[in-house]
C-alpha cells in the first residue's frame, strides 16, 4: 500500500504546495510511482502543474461531495494528479450534516491506492473539514515550516490537532513523518528557529535538512515545472533528494 502523506500546516506561506510538487518529482527520480492530490480550493498545486482549474469539469470536489471516482490525470511531469478548483470550497456546507464525512477522502483513495508508492496531499492552510479529511486519509503527516517565529508558535496547535485525531480514534494510526524547515535564509532569527524546532522535535519526529529560500522555486512554478526540470543543477535539489530518500524508510 502507498504511503499517503499530508503536507499540512494551518499557517499560510510555508511553501507546502511548491514542496509537494518538488518532493513528488524527486520521488519519481528514485523510481517511485507518485500521485499528487490537491485538497485546497485555491488550487495552487493544480495551477503549478499547468492546468486551468476553472476549465476542469471533474475534480476532487466531485469525489468528496458526490462520491464519484477520483479523476486522475496521468503522467504530468512523471506524476499523476487529482486536481481541484473552487467547487471544493462548498465542502464545509455540503458535508456539515453528512454521516462519517471524515472518511470521504479515505474511501475515495482506497480503490487506487495500491497503484502508487506515495500519495502526497496538498492540504489547505486551515484547520477545517478539508484538512481533517486529508489527515484521516493519510498514513503520515509532513509539516512544512517556514523558519520564522510566527510559524514556530503555531506548531503546538498543529501537534495538538494530530494528537486529538489519534486519541479520538478518528486517525489512530496517523504518524508524523517529520518537519521540513522551508524557505530558510541566513538571518539570525531563522537560525534560532531552526535550532528551536530541532530541539522541540527531538525524540518525536525527524527534522529534515532545511530547504533554502530560492527564487528559482517560484520561477519554476511560474513555468509549471518542478525545479528538477527547470534547473537540473540547482543546489536545492540535493536537499530534496535527501528528504525523499528518507521518506523511503517510512
Amino acid at each position: 500500500m502507498a504511503n499517503v502523506i499530508s503536507l499540512f500546516n494551518q499557517a499560510g506561506g510555508t511553501g507546502k504546495t511548491t514542496l509537494a510538487m518538488n518532493l513528488g518529482y524527486s520521488l519519481t527520480q528514485q523510481g517511485h510511482k507518485v500521485l499528487l492530490l490537491d485538497m485546497d480550493p485555491q488550487s495552487s498545486l493544480t495551477v503549478f502543474m499547468g492546468l486551468q482549474p476553472h476549465e476542469l469539469e471533474e475534480t476532487i470536489a466531485q469525489s468528496i461531495l458526490d462520491r464519484a471516482p477520483l479523476p486522475v490525470l496521468s503522467d504530468i511531469h512523471q506524476m499523476d494528479l487529482v486536481p481541484s478548483n473552487l467547487t471544493l470550497s462548498a465542502a464545509d456546507v455540503r458535508l456539515a450534516t453528512a454521516i462519517a464525512k471524515e472518511t470521504r477522502l479515505k474511501k475515495a483513495l482506497s480503490p487506487i491506492e495500491q497503484n502508487y508508492d506515495f500519495v502526497l496531499i496538498d492540504c489547505p492552510p486551515t484547520l477545517g473539514v478539508l484538512s481533517i479529511l486529508s489527515l484521516v486519509a493519510s498514513t503520515h503527516v509532513l509539516i512544512p515550516l517556514q523558519t520564522q517565529y510566527k510559524s514556530f508558535v503555531g506548531l503546538d496547535l498543529l501537534l495538538g490537532t494530530v494528537s486529538e485525531l489519534q486519541q479520538e480514534g478518528v486517525a489512530p494510526d496517523l504518524k508524523i513523518a517529520g518537519v521540513i524547515p522551508n524557505l530558510h535564509d541566513r538571518t539570525a532569527q531563522s537560525k534560532e528557529i531552526l535550532e528551536a524546532v530541532t530541539e522541540q522535535f527531538s525524540g518525536v519526529a525527524p527534522v529534515f535538512p532545511a530547504i533554502p529560500r530560492a527564487i528559482a522555486f517560484a520561477d519554476a512554478s511560474m513555468q509549471h515545472l518542478p525545479l528538477g526540470l527547470y534547473d537540473p543543477k540547482h543546489p536545492a535539489l540535493a536537499v530534496l533528494t535527501t528528504i525523499s530518500q528518507s521518506l523511503e524508510s517510512l
